[in-house]
């Protein structure tokens, strides 16, 4: 393990220059309780700033349209900006799904291999993945959290999180929501509130979409941030992306 306290700083500079906000949340959420979500890794690229989750001791997933380069930092086992750093990774390997496609959304998923080994601990913990698959059903209630812009616009200090619910994939593509724009495939799940005003933003990009306990999906894309006709869209976790994922994995 790795503990870069120059870098350190230079990420709690980066987050703590953003003037801060009373009222804001991921959108439509609340912080999170200090390291309720263990599995939460902070990816700070040099293009971009994402989320993602530690599936294995040295394995972050995330999203494949994050702008993520050999190099680049990902911290685990923080909930806030001004924590003391714990955990701090490079990353050495970065695995796109081939089939990614920048204009559909389509397998927009990610693994990223650490450099080194995590250290697990009640602040670090590997992340439950689906051991069953299937659809999600409409009406399911899940939960996304991350650390990008809240209703301010601004990206937050702290870990926050927001209870969203999965809507029928044919009502978001009806003519009142994403219609012509890019397609929720099977492979996708819509997520929001009916209403508007609870959603992911800019910033939790490949951060988890949790359901019942397990990681069910990856945050990927939508239109604006907690429009009621363009709910988030997420990379829906399959079986056969399960499959890819374990097959990167064992190879490396």
């Amino acid at each position: 393990m790795v503990l870069l306290m120059g870098m350190w700083f230079t990420v709690v500079i980066f987050l703590l220059g953003i003037p801060g906000d009373h009222c804001a949340q991921i959108i439509g959420g609340k912080v999170s309780a200090a390291h309720s979500r263990p599995f939460m890794a902070m990816i700070r690229g040099s293009l971009e700033f994402c989320g993602g989750t530690l599936i294995k001791r040295n394995w972050v997933l995330t999203a494949a349209h994050c702008q993520i380069q050999n190099g680049d930092e990902v911290f685990l086992g923080i909930n806030s900006a001004r924590d003391m750093p714990k955990q701090v990774f490079k990353v050495s390997k970065i695995v796109r799904h081939k089939d990614y496609n920048s204009v559909t959304k389509e397998n927009d998923i990610m693994l990223l291999q650490l450099k080194e080994k995590a250290k697990l601990n009640r602040n670090v913990t590997i992340v439950k993945l689906p051991k069953k698959y299937g659809d999600l059903e409409a009406r399911t209630q899940c939960l996304v959290a991350g650390w990008g812009r809240t209703e301010s616009r601004k990206l937050s200090d702290v870990l926050r999180e927001v209870n969203v619910t999965v809507i029928a994939r044919n009502i978001c593509n009806d003519k009142n929501h994403y219609n012509s724009k890019p397609i929720v495939t099977m492979n996708m799940v819509c997520a929001g509130d009916e209403s508007g005003g609870k959603d992911a933003c800019t910033g939790d990009s490949g951060g988890p979409l949790i359901c019942n306990g397990v990681q069910r999906g990856i945050v990927s894309f939508g239109i604006g941030c907690g429009k009621s006709q363009y709910p988030g869209v997420y990379t829906l976790l399959t079986k056969e992306y399960s499959h890819w994922i374990h097959s990167v994995i064992k190879r490396n």
